[in-house]
C-alpha cells in the first residue's frame, strides 16, 4: 500500500461553521444518556412553527404536474415576477436582475464569486452569519470585519466601518434582522451607510432573508429603498419568513444603475448557468407565499415575542450576563463575563445538556465573550434551559474565573 495521502486544498482550512461545529461535542454528551436543550439551530420546523398551506399545496400541484425537472437558471417565470413585486413593495426600484437560487446561501455565494478577486476584501459585519467568513475563506479573501455596537442596540457602527474600507474593498455586507444579535437597523443608521458606499463605489449584500419577522411594531427598511442608485444585491428566500428551510429557495434582487452593474450581472449569471437551476417545484410556491394568506407570520410572532421577552427577562436577571433586546428574527447574543466563551459552551454543554453557540463563532470585539441563543422553542423548553444556565454559571465562576 501507498504512504499517499490526499491533502485537502489550502482554500479550506480556516472554514468554519459554529453553528454546526458545536453538534460533535452535543452527541458525545447526548450518548451518556443526558437530556438536550438545543439552543443552536435556527430551523422553526424542528419546533412548533409551520409553514403556510397554500405554500405547501402550490408546491404539491407543480411536482403532481411533473414540474420536476431543470427550471430555467435564473428561476421561473412566473416566481420571478412574484419577487419582483415583492421587492416593489419593500420601495425597491431601479432593479435589472433577479435569479433564484439553492437557498438564500447559494446566492450569496455566487455574488460574492462573481465579485471578488484573491487578496481584495468585503466589509462583513461582526458579529455576524458565519457563512459569510466561510466564503471568505473559500474565496481566498483578505478578512475584513466591521463591528456591530452592542451598546448601541448591535446597530452597525459607521465611524468603524468608515476607518476599515481601503483600495481592496469591493463590497459591504450588512445583515438586518441580524443574526446572531436580533438588531433592526434604523432608517438613520442605514442611510449612513448607503451614502458611504455609494461614495466608495462599494456595492451592498443585502442580506434581508429575516425581514418579515419583527417584533414590538418594529418596521423593516428595505437598504436597496434608500437610493435606487446605489448598487445593492438584495437576499431573500422562504427560510425563515415562510418556515422551509429544506426546501432551499432563495434569491437575489439586484439594483443600481444598469451600466455601473452590467458586467457583474453577467458574471452572476455565466455561474447560474453553470449550475444549471435551484430546486423547480418548490419555486412555484413563492408566489402563494409572497401573495397569499400571511397569517402564519401573526401567529408566529406572538410566539415569537413572547419567547423573546422570556430570553430577556430571564438572562438579564443572571449577574454577569447581559443581553441587549432583539427586535427581529429568533436570536439573542447575551454577554457573558468569562475569559472564554468557547471553554464555557463546551463546560455547558457536558454538564447541563444546554447547546448554544460561542460567540467566537460569529465574531466579537476582542475582550468580550458572548453566546447566541435560538429562542425557538417552546416557552417551557426555553425557561428549563435558561434556568440551567444561571446555575451552571454560578458554579463555571467559581471553579474556572
Amino acid at each position: 500500500m501507498s504512504n499517499f495521502i490526499v491533502k485537502p486544498a489550502v482554500r479550506t482550512e480556516n472554514i468554519t461553521y459554529a453553528v454546526r461545529d458545536i453538534i460533535g461535542l452535543a452527541n458525545e454528551v447526548a450518548k451518556s444518556g443526558k437530556e438536550m436543550l438545543y439552543l443552536n439551530i435556527g430551523d422553526p420546523n424542528l419546533y412548533d412553527f409551520v409553514p403556510p398551506k397554500h405554500m405547501i399545496d402550490a408546491t404539491y400541484e407543480a411536482m403532481l404536474k411533473n414540474y420536476n425537472g431543470y427550471a430555467p437558471s435564473s428561476g421561473i417565470k412566473s416566481a420571478v415576477a412574484s419577487i419582483e413585486r415583492e421587492a416593489v413593495r419593500k420601495g425597491i426600484s431601479n432593479i435589472h436582475d433577479i435569479f433564484i437560487t439553492t437557498g438564500a446561501s447559494e446566492a450569496i455565494d455566487v455574488c460574492l464569486t462573481a465579485l471578488v478577486n484573491d487578496g481584495e476584501n468585503v466589509l462583513t459585519p461582526t458579529p455576524g452569519y458565519p457563512l459569510y467568513t466561510a466564503i471568505a475563506s473559500k474565496l481566498q479573501m483578505m478578512e475584513n470585519p466591521y463591528y456591530l455596537d452592542e451598546s448601541n442596540g448591535w446597530q452597525p457602527d459607521i465611524e468603524d466601518i468608515k476607518s476599515k474600507v481601503n483600495e481592496k474593498t469591493k463590497a459591504i455586507i450588512i445583515i438586518n434582522p441580524n443574526n446572531p444579535t436580533g438588531s433592526n437597523g434604523s432608517y438613520e443608521t442605514l442611510k449612513q451607510l448607503v451614502d458611504f458606499a455609494v461614495e466608495n463605489n462599494l456595492v451592498i449584500f443585502a442580506d434581508e432573508i429575516y425581514d418579515k419577522l419583527l417584533m414590538d411594531g418594529k418596521k423593516h427598511v428595505s437598504i436597496a429603498s434608500i437610493n435606487k442608485d446605489a448598487s445593492v444585491v438584495t437576499f431573500g428566500g422562504l427560510s425563515k419568513n415562510y418556515m422551509v428551510p429544506g426546501f432551499r429557495i432563495g434569491w437575489g434582487i439586484v439594483s443600481g444603475q444598469k451600466e455601473v452593474l452590467k458586467d457583474y450581472i453577467e458574471a452572476i449569471n455565466k455561474l447560474l448557468r453553470a449550475r444549471l437551476s435551484a430546486n423547480h417545484p418548490e419555486q412555484y410556491g413563492i408566489p402563494a407565499a409572497l401573495e397569499g394568506d400571511q397569517s402564519h407570520i401573526t401567529v408566529a410572532m406572538e410566539k415569537l415575542t413572547r419567547r423573546r421577552n422570556l430570553t430577556y427577562e430571564m438572562l438579564n436577571s443572571v449577574p454577569g450576563l447581559s443581553c441587549v433586546k432583539p427586535e427581529g428574527a429568533f436570536y439573542a447574543f447575551p454577554k457573558v463575563e468569562v475569559k472564554n466563551d468557547n471553554h464555557f459552551v463546551a463546560e455547558l454543554i457536558k454538564e447541563t445538556g444546554v447547546v448554544v453557540v460561542p460567540g467566537t463563532g460569529f465574531g466579537q470585539k476582542p475582550g468580550t465573550s458572548h453566546f447566541r441563543v435560538v429562542f425557538l422553542p417552546q416557552d417551557e423548553v426555553l425557561e428549563k434551559a435558561y434556568k440551567s444556565i444561571t446555575l451552571f454559571y454560578e458554579k463555571y465562576k467559581n471553579e474556572f474565573e
